[in-house]
């Protein structure tokens, strides 16, 4: 990668840094004629007259965003993917990444090649060119930190603080799967199938970003943001954010058939559902005039759009039923400082 410079001496054995980033992550560079092959000490950018550049950047650490076992190339996979996520809530095509990696020393040469297949093929999927980055050895655990671009109108991106009162709040895809999946990787959920448990443990593993959808909703939607930290979190950042508030209802949240069952089973996974996170669905805002055109947008992408609730003035984020009354929350969504002593994984 552009000035990837190794920070630690070398250990004896370990495979050759140089070598291996000729190897595997240069021709991941190969779209991109800005990122000169890897091979200089920065990446050369140009953007288009009328665009404005959307940039950013999630951090995945073991034993936190992600177990340490888990297969390396859907550990690469689920970092570009959080990342596009993102992208795709602002309304911006995604083009480029930037990796920044610490590998343990005991790390492998097998290892590193499953890790950057994964790379490979989400940079297929979604036709993105790795430009640059840095690699390091540490004796601390695998982190990794990947830096991804895109591209918007001028002026358009889709920012948390549009929502307007009267807006319908929207969500893609569903919600709690990737939750109750973690729950089910640690051993939880007994009383599922096993054909539902690997529909949520592969949601889990990796995430969904909804990039045909973010794009299309320019000119439709007032506000947006993924959810990453948890449902109600979120929405309250977007309403605080908007200076106004926001009424959820249960009844209305779209939920795959597992998590229905889960549910059913056990009320205690509305908990996990409402504020759980790790979903990486497109939480939006929008007039009410505008749903026929969204929903034309989710036939058109194949994903689900769903009304889950309203924005209206005042402040905070009420969650109701069907009946309007008042549904308690037991956890809002992770927080990484507060929360480090309940929880051990999340987005």
């Amino acid at each position: 990668m552009a000035a990837l410079r190794r920070r630690n001496p070398p250990v004896p054995g370990a495979p050759d840094e140089f070598a291996l980033i000729a190897e595997l992550f240069a021709p991941l560079s190969a779209s991109y004629p800005g990122a000169l092959s890897l091979t200089d000490d920065a990446a050369l950018m140009d953007v288009p007259s009328g665009r404005q550049l959307v940039l950013t950047m999630d951090s995945m650490v073991a034993g936190v965003h992600f177990f340490a076992d888990d297969p390396p190339d859907l550990i690469a996979r689920k970092l570009i993917r959080v990342n596009l996520s993102d992208l795709a809530a602002k309304g911006a095509q995604p083009f480029a990444i930037m990796l920044s990696a610490a590998f343990p020393h005991a790390t492998d040469g097998v290892w590193l090649r499953r890790f950057a297949q994964g790379l490979a093929e989400d940079c297929r999927a979604f036709a993105i060119a790795l430009i640059g980055g840095d690699t390091v050895a540490t004796p601390g655990p695998l982190t990794l930190t990947l830096t991804a671009f895109g591209q918007v109108p001028q002026g358009r991106a889709l920012l948390r603080s549009g929502a307007v009162a009267g807006d319908q709040i929207w969500l893609s895809g569903s919600l709690g799967d990737s939750a109750l999946g973690l729950v089910a990787r640690q051993g939880g959920l007994p009383h599922l199938s096993t054909s539902c448990r690997d529909h949520l443990i592969a949601r889990y593993l990796l995430p969904e970003p909804r990039v045909t959808i973010g794009p299309g909703l320019i000119g439709l939607a007032h506000a947006g943001m993924d959810v990453s930290d948890g449902l109600i979190q979120d929405v309250g950042h977007m309403a605080r954010q908007s200076g106004l508030a926001a009424e959820i209802r249960v009844d209305l949240l779209p939920l795959s058939p597992p998590a229905q069952t889960a549910l059913a089973a056990d009320n205690s996974c509305l908990a996990t559902i409402l504020g759980g996170g790790d979903d990486y669905e497109v939480l939006f805002t929008a007039p009410q005039s505008e749903a026929g055109a969204i929903q034309r947008l989710a036939a058109h992408t194949g994903i689900a759009l769903t009304v889950i609730g309203t924005m209206g003035a005042g402040q905070g984020v009420r969650v109701v039923d069907r009946d309007g009354n008042a549904v308690a929350v037991a956890h809002e969504g992770w927080r990484h400082f507060t929360d480090a002593g309940e929880e051990q994984w999340s987005g």
